[in-house]
């Protein structure tokens, strides 16, 4: 049996790491113009492993969150090597959950699709395994690090109750989603670390809060293709910003005050994280990593004059690997 975090799983990570080329395109239009192609490819991938299942479910991890979630992804292979591979299940399993509102066309299908997620949990919890690579990596995680059942089906809950709505009245809404869909996962990252601290906690809630209002607007070009308008009600109305204006892509300067006030939380909930630097546990703050592409991102939205649509926010920020590591190594988040 191979554990966990051997050589062989370093090995694998590194050449994720340094050669991305044998692996498919990334990103929502290298999904849509590749997505077979690159399944296939990653599978030819994966299949180059010895029948190893253990090895093939940390691989899969590994697949999942750098195809969907690249920047956390970074951050992953930049965590000591004692919850590395915990942490690359407890994201890819937040990504399965994540993904199934983009999946589906019918709620009802989405129900269905996060209740075999919450059977699977409670699985888990009663110490019987699944087969799915995720579930299995999941349940590995679970026995190593005793972690949180509630954390875990708080994922789910977060997800389940946006099925059947497509935007947040106002911004404490969109706070509370991000505290379920974000803030979790950092909970979940600080038992893998063995980290129990109260300020910890207090810094993972504002990052994930942080964290989850960027991702909303970082998402917003990908939603109008969907006709999906996931701002917050109050402050489009505080603003006079019609539905057709956001569907329309027409960054007036209205618009441009919506997104202003929208990242605005969010820098606030960051600067907070960050406040805290001091009071939290040296182990955690590796933990905090994507507090540097969050603040990476505000700050290029800043640049656009908060015009969320501006092409260049399409873009990866190719300087981002360096400033993490860098991070890493003075310890700061």
């Amino acid at each position: 049996m191979i554990r966990p975090n051997t050589p062989r799983i370093r090995t694998v990570l590194l050449v994720l790491a340094l050669f991305p080329q044998i692996l498919p395109r990334t990103g929502q239009a290298a999904q849509s113009q590749n997505g077979v192609a690159g399944s296939r490819r990653t599978n030819e991938f994966l299949g180059a492993f010895p029948k190893n299942q253990q090895l093939f479910d940390s691989v899969r991890c590994v697949f999942s969150d750098r195809q969907f979630d690249h920047e956390n992804f970074l951050c992953t292979l930049l965590l000591p090597h004692d919850c590395r591979t915990s942490a690359f299940a407890i994201r890819a399993f937040n990504i399965e959950v994540a993904r199934v509102q983009d999946q589906i066309s019918d709620p009802r299908i989405g129900q269905m699709r996060l209740k075999f997620w919450e059977d699977i949990i409670e699985s888990i919890f009663k110490n019987k395994a699944h087969k799915h690579p995720v579930a299995l990596e999941l349940h590995r995680a679970s026995k190593k690090h005793k972690l949180s059942k509630r954390y875990l089906k708080r994922l789910i809950t977060a997800r389940s109750n946006q099925l059947n709505i497509s935007g947040f009245p106002d911004l404490e809404a969109m706070e509370v989603y991000s505290e379920g869909s974000v803030s979790s996962v950092y909970y979940l990252l600080l038992e893998t670390a063995g980290v129990e601290n109260v300020h910890a906690d207090h810094a993972a809630s504002h990052l994930g809060k942080a964290q989850g209002i960027s991702n909303i607007l970082r998402s917003v070009f990908h939603n109008i293709q969907h006709s999906v308008v996931a701002l917050p009600q109050d402050v489009l109305l505080k603003h006079s910003v019609s539905h057709e204006t956001v569907l329309r892509a027409e960054c007036n300067k209205a618009l441009m005050e919506v997104f202003f006030d929208i990242a605005n939380r969010a820098k606030q909930h960051l600067a907070k994280a960050r406040s805290l630097s001091k009071q939290v546990p040296k182990p955690a703050h590796i933990l905090f990593l994507p507090a540097t592409a969050v603040d990476s991102y505000l700050e290029r939205l800043r640049r656009t004059h908060f015009n969320a649509f501006d092409p260049s926010l399409q873009q990866r920020n190719t300087l981002l690997p360096l400033f993490l590591y860098w991070n890493k190594f003075t310890s700061k988040y």
